[in-house]
């Protein structure tokens, strides 16, 4: 049976009282991210439905305590690939077995698939639920799911297609919510920061992610940490994990004074915490600049090879971008890894879009110790 199409004005069937919903985002922090306010909006539609998150056991923290959710459930994602790859078809056939009777005994009457993977829909139609829902795309085996829709008009707004999903299910608009941060973490994040002798404003410098055409130039960011520093007083702060350790050394001796480099120091949620505390984000496309971005605190997102949006919803978010005749390339670059999209931002353009979003108490304070 194919899929109903949903197009244009056309809304989905109405579901008046779904008894357990499932979202599908397995993986990708910033997507995750990104699509982590439709949970408060869809608790505020259906206050008593059960809501369930599926999602790789590397992020699983990142929604364990989310206070709208009523559970997650962890995709065993490296054990299938494992069993697959070694040829074990009948490991893997015991373990699809065994996670389809964990989705059954949540008993979703609606799965929104926000990923639209073919992975992702086959878990859809693992789960056995009779709404099936997510975005149309090139991915096969469109039979697995009841529902497909648009992604949206190309508004360039941040999460736009997952509202637009919700709009389509023709749930109320509802306030911007932000990601929660649990206490411990925000705690742990603090003893991070206080360690490094920080007690006071500072910014964070996003350079990291998996895509090298995403990457901005290494002595580019230390420049930026030395004004930061210099001009503005904000003690500069580098997240990553730590394999991006060596990356982070290079950049530190690129740099006049001290980057407190926490590579590897702070979990995925204590490296949260510490972007929503700061003064000022700068990051490439990666899920530490969208945290800043939906948590409503002041951020730059560099974009090249990538553009996912380029309006923030909020006052204190900016985007920066050069759209070229070859960008967005997305994973296919063409300039043989010379990124000019990347290198077409300056130095002088980050700091003088920084500038306005540095509170100025933060500005008072620098200039007056100068």
């Amino acid at each position: 049976m194919r899929p109903l199409r949903c197009k244009g004005n056309n809304r989905l069937p109405d579901i008046a009282n779904p008894r357990c919903i499932l979202i599908l985002r397995p993986s990708a922090i910033g997507d995750v991210v990104m699509a982590s306010p439709m949970v408060p909006r869809l608790r505020k539609a259906f206050p008593h439905a059960k809501i369930f998150w599926l999602v790789e056991p590397a992020l699983a923290d990142l929604l364990r305590h989310h206070a709208d959710l009523d559970g997650i459930i962890i995709w065993p994602k490296h054990e299938w690939v494992q069993s697959i790859r070694k040829g074990r078809w009948t490991s893997f056939l015991r373990q699809v077995k065994a996670f389809r009777r964990r989705l059954h005994e949540i008993e979703p009457d609606l799965v929104l698939d926000v990923q639209g993977l073919l992975r992702s829909r086959f878990l859809a139609w693992l789960s056995g639920a009779p709404y099936r829902i997510g975005f149309t795309s090139k991915e096969p085996h469109l039979f697995l799911m009841t529902h497909l829709i648009d992604r949206g008009p190309s508004t360039k707004h941040i999460g736009s297609e997952y509202t637009y999903l919700l709009d389509k299910l023709g749930l109320e608009p509802s306030l911007h919510s932000k990601f929660p941060i649990d206490k411990e973490a925000a705690e742990k994040a603090e003893k991070i920061l206080a360690q490094e002798g920080i007690h006071g404003p500072y910014c964070v410098l996003a350079p990291f992610t998996t895509r090298p055409q995403k990457h901005w130039l290494e002595d580019r960011w230390a420049r930026v940490a030395d004004t930061l520093r210099e001009d503005f007083g904000l003690p500069p702060v580098l997240l990553g994990g730590p394999g991006d350790l060596p990356s982070a050394q290079r950049i530190q001796k690129l740099c006049r004074g001290k980057i407190h480099i926490l590579c590897g120091k702070s979990s995925l949620l204590e490296s949260f915490a510490i972007v929503t505390g700061a003064s000022l984000t700068i990051g490439v496309d990666t899920g530490l600049t969208h945290m800043a971005m939906v948590q409503r605190r002041p951020a730059i997102a560099l974009f090249g090879a990538t553009c996912p949006y380029l309006f923030t919803g909020g006052t204190q978010g900016r985007v920066i971008y050069h759209r070229l005749p070859c960008s967005p390339c997305k994973r296919s670059p063409v300039c043989h890894s010379d990124y000019p999209c990347m290198k077409s931002i300056t130095v002088e353009e980050v700091i003088r879009t920084a500038a306005p979003l540095i509170g100025p108490e933060v500005t008072s304070n620098a200039y007056c110790a100068h």
